[in-house]
């Protein structure tokens, strides 16, 4: 069994979900398609334009998010889960519009593979945090002031734009010691929107192998 077949197992019939964004989330999106494509009852609220995008193309119907409070449960990934299954997200720049869907929900399930397990929040050294455009010269005259440092994330040599039309700062980061501490002072900059940290969230983690079959489900104590 992969985890994608075991998230499917916790998706009640006729509800409305959320569906993450990545690569683990886009696996999720198209196993339900199958299942859609076999009768299945259930709408979808995405996380971000492309997995909007990518469930219209499996025939998953989408609902807005002011439809469908509150949503079963939210499937998504995640870049690092510490062992109180709590998150650093956002490589994919969806953080913000993640945690809106993800906080919508009765229950996270995550899906990962081993190599997204870490001992301590910040090992693989990146924060993304999202901000508001006109913010860019405070947020990098503050952040480092906390042990973050900025570095606007940019395509074809422009700032890319969320689907919030916000920036994204990839931090380098340490290890976090006091991740929720770390959170409140980021988010304390005025033009901060959300940053990647993903605390006290998650109901699940499935973790996969290099595969995604299912090796262990990690559940909230």
């Amino acid at each position: 069994m992969t985890i994608f077949e075991r998230a499917l197992e916790f998706v009640p019939a006729g509800s409305a979900i959320g569906l993450g964004s990545g690569r683990a989330a886009s696996a999720f999106i198209k196993a339900l398609g199958e299942r859609v494509r076999g009768g299945f009852d259930v709408r979808g609220v995405p996380a971000s334009e492309d997995s909007a995008t990518l469930a219209r193309q499996l025939g998953i119907p989408l609902v807005s998010l002011e439809e469908a409070l509150p949503l079963a449960l939210t499937v998504d990934g995640a870049d690092e889960v510490d062992p109180h299954l709590n998150l650093i997200k956002g490589y994919g720049r969806a953080l913000v519009r993640e945690k809106i869907v993800a906080a919508a929900s009765k229950k996270l399930v995550i899906l990962v593979g081993p190599g997204k397990m870490v001992q301590v929040l910040g090992e693989r050294g990146k924060l993304p945090v999202e901000i508001v455009p006109f913010s860019l010269p405070l947020c990098r005259q503050r952040l480092p002031r906390l042990g973050c440092q900025p570095v606007l994330y940019e395509r074809d040599g422009r700032p890319f734009l969320t689907d919030n039309g916000n920036y994204v700062l990839d931090c380098a980061i340490a290890p976090i010691s006091a991740p929720a501490d770390l959170e409140d002072k980021i988010r304390a900059i005025p033009g901060v929107v959300g940053t990647g940290l993903f605390l006290g969230m998650v109901e699940m983690v499935l973790v996969g192998d290099e595969n995604f079959h299912l090796l262990e489900e990690r559940h909230r104590s």
